[in-house]
């Protein structure tokens, strides 16, 4: 493994100006069900209580998805709109002050729980059905990351996110 000493730029990964806030949540009961906002949900071993990825396995790379809010303005700007509603993206979390693509193979801690990214939230067909024409492009680059639970816990909104120190 190439160390920070080898290579100093790579200690840049480690610098992040602020924490995140989580602003939204939602659970999706079923697929192509509407989505249930909440306040603050449970983090079990497989995912969110009550979002139907829960039934997949504690090894699933995909138990919980986040989206920037940053994100979702640029996406209504691509699409010539205000603003998108977050139930449209079908992402479990919206946060704001964080960039997510800096999270990618890292731990942090949302409320009491503790996610690791495990990869990019690409945009589906869905978009261009609930965002309208130019949705999918819309949300191309802008789709969020996917996550797995490392401890489970609590998350509610107006909980900080916080990066883990990496594990050498």
């Amino acid at each position: 493994m190439i160390t920070a000493e080898e290579k100093p730029f790579l200690s840049l990964f480690e610098n992040f100006s602020q924490v995140g806030k989580v602003m939204w949540i939602g659970l999706r009961p079923a697929s192509r069900k509407a989505i249930k906002e909440v306040s603050e949900v449970n983090v079990t071993e497989t995912g969110l209580e009550g979002d139907r990825a829960t039934k997949n396995s504690p090894t699933n790379k995909r138990q919980v998805t986040l989206i920037q809010h940053e994100h979702l303005a640029a996406a209504a700007s691509f699409l010539g709109k205000e603003n998108i509603d977050p139930n449209l993206t079908r992402r479990n979390i919206v946060v704001k002050g964080i960039n997510l693509n800096a999270l990618k193979g890292r731990k942090f801690s949302i409320g009491s729980a503790v996610l690791e990214m495990t990869g990019f939230c690409f945009p589906c067909s869905r978009m261009e059905e609930n965002l309208g024409m130019g949705g999918f492009n819309a949300m191309r680059g802008h789709g969020g990351i996917t996550c797995r639970v490392i401890e489970t816990g609590k998350i509610k909104i107006g909980d900080k996110i916080k990066v883990k120190e990496n594990e050498a």
